[in-house]
Parts: structure tokens; C-alpha cells; sequence
């Protein structure tokens, strides 16, 4: 039976995930929603079969399987109405802005009992699978920690344009959409991390996102994990996480290209894949499905989420833990 499943929220990850969900042999997408009726457009040409709901509750229901990907405001009413109804989840990132809000989300949704995780693109991908069995072979060494670096030219970049919310502080971010995922991957190889000191610039119209952000996290090891982005400047987008090895060190850019040094340049150790993106989300959608059938997966769990986001609030903040 393929898991009837229902997407709220049509911007570029909801249309994303819903192109590849056509195209995997577990899924039925049976209902989209969206507010913005050209979104749904765009949605009804991926997936002609799929009905358009009246509004999020009506698409909703009776799904299997819900994937929220409208931006966090208003994603924990709808996950709790899910929750509620017995229909397991699939929450974009992050889990949300308000701390407090999110624990009680957690809580709620333990307390349902429903399957429910979070896309952290990278929890199935090959190039987390590839440095955690790197280290846990001993290969690398004992572990020293890690490095996160992030910038751009500009913020939104240009294929995230269309979500406007995207450069608002009050939701947006390079810090609460990129550099988490960074965190959340840091913290599946070294366990978890907490906050040091944390600057982060914002510019002088008060409602707009961060431009530069620096901060240290530190592992109840002892490992070190810094943190450097920032916005401006005629460049090309730069992401990339290295994790530390006394032996070797791996570093990870653009999400998937997985490069090792044991004290030189680093080498790519594989070829570039011709659609990482259908790559990462043919993965995350193939564990989703293992978590739909009650078994073992690699999707962040709703715990894993909350702690990153505790960590990229109290970034934003300015090193104030909440």
C-alpha cells in the first residue's frame, strides 16, 4: 500500500518534495494547500492527480502522512490538528522560531504517539553516512571537532527569492536555514552541543535577517565547533562543514561533496553526482518511508530539531540561551 500523503505548504520545498514523491513508488500524493493559488498551479502541474484542498484542514484529511513545508509561524497549529487526527508527520525546518513553543510541540506530538521526524536533508544522505562510518572505523582518528562556513553574496539567494519571508528575522535567515543543518550534523557525529558565545550583526532596518554571524559551541567532550557566515560582497555561495581528525578530517560542501585531508589538500573522494538534490531527497523519502512502517530510520527526530533550534535562537540572540 503507498502512503497516502498530504503537503501543506507549495513554496520551493513543498514543490520540491512533492516532484519527488510523484516520482517514488511509496507515495500518493493525494492532497496539496497552499494560500497562494499560484502556488497551487505550479503544484497541479507536478502532480495533476493530487486534489487542491479548500484549506490546509481539508487537505489534511484522512492523509496518512502529512509534509509541512509553510514556513514555521504556522506550522505547529497544523501539526498539532495532525497530530491529533493520528496522522504521522514530516516537518520542514526549522522546527520553529519560539523555543517554548517547540518544546511543547515535542511534547504534544510524543504524546500522540505518531511517527513524526524533521528534513535535515542531509540525516539520509550518503555524505553523512560516509564521515560517521569514517569515524566510527577509526579512520579519522580521535575527533578534534568541527568548522562552519557559510557566505554569500547576497540573502535570499536567488532561487529562494519567491519566499519572501526568507529575509526577515522574524522567521529567516542564513543561520536558521542553513547553518542548522550544519549544526545538526556536527552534533550526529560529536553528540550534543551547547552554546559558548555567539555575535551576530543584523542591519540597521530592524526587521531584516542576520549578515554576519560568528559563534562556539562546544561538545560535553570538549570538541570545539565554530561557526563564521556572512552576507555582501561580489562572490560565489560558499557552505561547507569540515570535521576534524587527528588521523584525517572530512569536509563536506554544498551539502554532499565529501572530501578527505590527512594534512594536505583535500581530495573529493567521489565524482560529482548529476542531481545531488534527487539524490538527498530519493534518501530522505526512502527512510520516511522505513519510519512509515515503524522502522528503524535516520530522519532527525523531533528531539534532535528542538536542540538545534535552542542553539540557533540562542545564536540569533546574541548568546542568550533560552
Amino acid at each position: 500500500m503507498t502512503i497516502q500523503t498530504a503537503i501543506i505548504g507549495l513554496g520551493i520545498m513543498g514543490r520540491r518534495m512533492l516532484e519527488h514523491m510523484v516520482l517514488h513508488a511509496d507515495y500518493n500524493v493525494v492532497a496539496v494547500w497552499d494560500p497562494d493559488a499560484a502556488s497551487c498551479e505550479l503544484a497541479r502541474e507536478l502532480a495533476p492527480d493530487a486534489r487542491i484542498g479548500s484549506s490546509a484542514e481539508d487537505a489534511m484529511a484522512g492523509a496518512d502522512l502529512v509534509y509541512l513545508a509553510c514556513p514555521p509561524e504556522p506550522r505547529k497549529a497544523y501539526a498539532l490538528k495532525a497530530a491529533a487526527a493520528g496522522t504521522a508527520l514530516f516537518l520542514e525546518k526549522p522546527l520553529g522560531v519560539d523555543v517554548e513553543e517547540s518544546r511543547a510541540l515535542v511534547d504534544a506530538v510524543a504524546a500522540s504517539g505518531v511517527p513524526a521526524a524533521v528534513n535535515f536533508t542531509q540525516a539520509a544522505g550518503p555524505a553523512l553516512a560516509e564521515v560517521t562510518a569514517a569515524a566510527q572505523s577509526g579512520n579519522m582518528g580521535d575527533l578534534a571537532g568541527a568548522d562552519i562556513i557559510l557566505s554569500y553574496a547576497h540573502w535570499p539567494r536567488e532561487w529562494q527569492k519567491t519566499a519572501d519571508w526568507l529575509r526577515f528575522s522574524a522567521e529567516g535567515g542564513m543561520t536558521r536555514e542553513v547553518i542548522s543543518h550544519f549544526i545538526f550534523f556536527s552534533e550526529r557525529l560529536l553528540g550534543p552541543l551547547n552554546l559558548v558565545w555567539a555575535q551576530t550583526d543584523y542591519p540597521a532596518q530592524d526587521n531584516l535577517c542576520e549578515t554576519h554571524v560568528a559563534a562556539r559551541l562546544i561538545s560535553a567532550s570538549g570538541k570545539p565547533v565554530s561557526i563564521m557566515g556572512s552576507v555582501g560582497g561580489a562572490q560565489p555561495d560558499r557552505q561547507e562543514l569540515t570535521i576534524k581528525g587527528s588521523k584525517e578530517s572530512r569536509r563536506v560542501t554544498e551539502f554532499y561533496k565529501n572530501a578527505a585531508s590527512d594534512g594536505g589538500e583535500f581530495t573529493q573522494l567521489h565524482e560529482d553526482y548529476a542531481d545531488p538534490r534527487a539524490l538527498s531527497l530519493k534518501a530522505q523519502l526512502d527512510d520516511l518511508s522505513l519510519m512509515m512502517a515503524g522502522k528503524t530510520h535516520r530522519l532527525a527526530t523531533l528531539e534532535e530539531a528542538l536542540r538545534v533550534q535552542v542553539l540557533v535562537e540562542a545564536i540569533l540572540a546574541n548568546g542568550t540561551p533560552r
